[in-house]
């Protein structure tokens, strides 16, 4: 979606001026444009240059070119398949609709827009984990009003509003992997027991310090434990007893009706009148002068099991309120649940979350592991060291003399106590990955356009094409106080006139990472999300559409591996367990500066994914699922 206005004012350090601070980290830093991350970077951490016991994964797949073409392309020797686009039903209900004639009923049980973090939720079969038949969760982050209806925003409607709620959310499908060897395809499997479709008007409860709070009661809860729906729903996370994890992001777009926002609705992004949607002229819930309180029951990360498809998701407040771009799950040593999490929006913070209580795979649900703990927030320091700082009341000068009442007005305003413990200001951290061996994490830093002065003498442009940073805990312990890190790489392009901002990709070039994932090999798969205002002009005139790439993290190595349609952001990617399924998102194709599209030529961005894929009904972009295979049944990537 596009950027919101900044809202963090803080006197923070940034990121950038930590990253020059010292003569000897800038030293290091054009030492490393020079040589690249992988023989210089790891060196200065004291890190092993393996990051897993004879770990280095390869990538042996034929080089892929930049493209600007309507579709996707992937190296020779791989096949794309298409299999969940938005309109397509979850089980029973009509099929999409060219002319998006479809109503809000029929788009409750259809896919959602904007596809985005995915995962595949294998069955088991004798004690071990299909590869061909599972459960996929997908996440519809928003929605395009100019291509949900035939005639956009015009004549708003409650009918209008109820679709474009419907539209948000979750879905559970049921896929198959089926036929004979020549014409193997994955299915979505219809009618199916499993399959739901979670909106932004479905039943939720509400946990943890924060759940019956009085900024989280409204008119219609007053007990403030229950809550309607989710949105925004971007990345997402998985937790070791089977659930999917939902992460709100951009909530505040679906909220309207202030003439003033107070200090603590922009610190969030609320706006005054005329900004966002128009939900609020058919329902009070986002009329935030009717209901003020009804914003603060949004950005959490949301729980959902997929094998129960009776069961309520929860909203768990532990976790803390801010934009969640996903929600990234390990063990530590000791077997507490530890969290990682980014703040999407420029200058805004990354945060772990650690459980009081230690996971036991003996018991079949996660219980008070994601209600109970304490979350922190990152300080990075300009000598490679970072710490992560308590956001509990009474500690850290988080009191009420300092304006936080209890625990629960931390974790609504999370931001604001991050603001007062002095957390490092990052540039828009999005999805973070743990390396399967080493224990690694790696965190996406989208980019940021906005001015960062360093000092009068070091004037910035900003974190134009993005970076990827990674940090080690100490004593490899996910639940320590205290990490090193480095930056894994800098985006760019190595024919920028300016050589600031070159980068130092070793291989294809990109920008804007966003979507990370660690296969079980240990390859790091990158999704980029250039936006439809940058892409193909000014910085980005020579990177093409956006695009799915590999890195290899011993040597460094970045290849390109698939590209996108015109206009799209390439998100989500997950596999079966055998490596040799990999499911992409391809969101918001044809997306145009400005976001929303023109009712009246909904095809003037792309005509994908009809113009690749006959079996496809057209009429408007549409995001969608795909599934790409090698041709000889191998390991993708490999």
């Amino acid at each position: 979606m596009p950027d919101d206005p900044i809202s963090n004012d803080s006197t923070n350090p940034h990121f950038e001026q930590l990253r020059v601070a010292s003569s000897t980290l800038s030293a290091r830093r054009r030492r490393l444009l020079q040589l690249g991350f992988g023989s210089a970077a790891l060196p200065f951490l004291d890190l092993p240059l393996r990051v897993a016991a004879g770990a280095q994964p390869g990538m042996r797949f034929p080089l892929l070119a930049a493209s600007s073409e309507d579709r996707v392309r992937v190296p020779e020797g791989y096949h794309v398949q298409m299999l969940y686009a938005w309109g397509d039903p979850v089980s029973d209900a009509p099929g999409f609709r060219g002319d998006a004639g479809n109503s809000a009923a029929e788009q409750a049980e259809q896919a959602g827009m904007h596809h985005d973090g995915m995962h595949f939720f294998p069955f088991v079969r004798h004690g071990q984990p299909s590869s061909t038949h599972g459960l996929l969760c997908v996440n519809h982050e928003y929605t395009d009003e100019g291509l949900l209806h035939p005639d956009g925003m015009a004549d708003w409607s409650p009918a209008k509003t109820l679709k474009s709620q419907h539209a948000h959310g979750v879905s559970v499908i049921e896929v198959e992997l089926a036929g004979s060897a020549r014409d193997l395809a994955w299915r979505v499997l219809r009618p199916s027991a499993y399959a739901r479709r979670i909106t932004a008007r479905t039943p939720m409860r509400i946990d943890g310090p924060a759940a019956g709070a009085a900024a989280m009661r409204t008119r219609d809860d007053r007990r403030g434990n229950v809550v309607f729906g989710t949105l925004a729903n971007c990345a997402m996370g998985v937790t070791p007893w089977g659930t999917y994890l939902s992460c709100e992001e951009n909530f505040n777009a679906c909220f309207n009706g202030l003439d003033q926002p107070t200090a603590a609705q922009k610190r969030y992004g609320l706006r005054a009148r005329g900004a966002g949607m128009r939900w609020h002229e058919h329902d009070r819930r986002f009329d935030l002068a009717s209901e003020p309180n009804e914003a603060n029951r949004f950005g959490w990360v949301v729980e959902i099991d997929p094998w129960n498809p009776a069961s309520v998701p929860v909203k768990h407040t532990a976790l803390g309120r801010f934009k969640h771009e996903g929600a990234m799950l390990t063990l530590a040593g000791d077997r507490r649940v530890v969290v990682y999490m980014g703040d999407d929006e420029a200058f805004e913070y990354l945060y772990k979350y650690v459980s009081r209580d230690r996971f036991d795979a003996g018991k079949a649900v996660g219980g008070s592991l994601l209600a109970i703990g304490t979350l922190h927030v990152a300080r990075f320091g300009a000598d490679g060291r970072g710490h992560w700082i308590a956001l509990q009341h009474g500690q850290n000068g988080l009191t009420e003399v300092n304006g936080f009442a209890d625990q629960a007005d931390i974790l609504i305003r999370t931001r604001q106590a991050a603001d007062l413990v002095g957390a490092t200001k990052m540039d828009r951290p999005e999805w973070l990955a743990v390396h399967p061996g080493s224990g690694e994490v790696y965190c996406s830093l989208t980019n940021n356009r906005q001015r960062v002065d360093v000092d009068a003498a070091n004037p910035r442009r900003g974190n134009v094409y993005g970076h990827i940073i990674r940090w080690r805990e100490d004593g490899g312990d996910a639940a320590a106080g205290s990490f090193g890190w480095d930056l894994f790489v800098l985006g760019g392009d190595p024919q920028h006139a300016d050589p600031e901002q070159r980068g130092n990709i070793r291989g294809d070039a990109f920008g804007s990472p966003d979507g990370l994932w660690f296969d079980r090999d240990g390859r790091l798969w990158i999704a980029t999300d250039v936006s439809g205002s940058a892409m193909h002009r000014g910085d980005f005139a020579r990177l093409g559409n956006n695009q799915l790439l590999v890195a290899d993290v011993v040597s460094g190595e970045v290849r390109r591996f698939l590209t996108g349609p015109r206009g799209c952001e390439i998100t989500g990617p997950t596999a079966t367990p055998d490596g040799r399924n990999l499911f992409i998102n391809v969101q918001h194709p044809g997306e145009l500066p400005g976001g929303r599209s023109d009712p009246t030529r909904p095809l003037a961005g792309s005509g994908w994914p009809a113009s690749q894929f006959a079996n496809v009904t057209g009429g408007r972009p549409r995001s969608a699922t795909i599934v790409v295979r090698r041709d000889d049944g191998g390991i993708v990537g490999a």
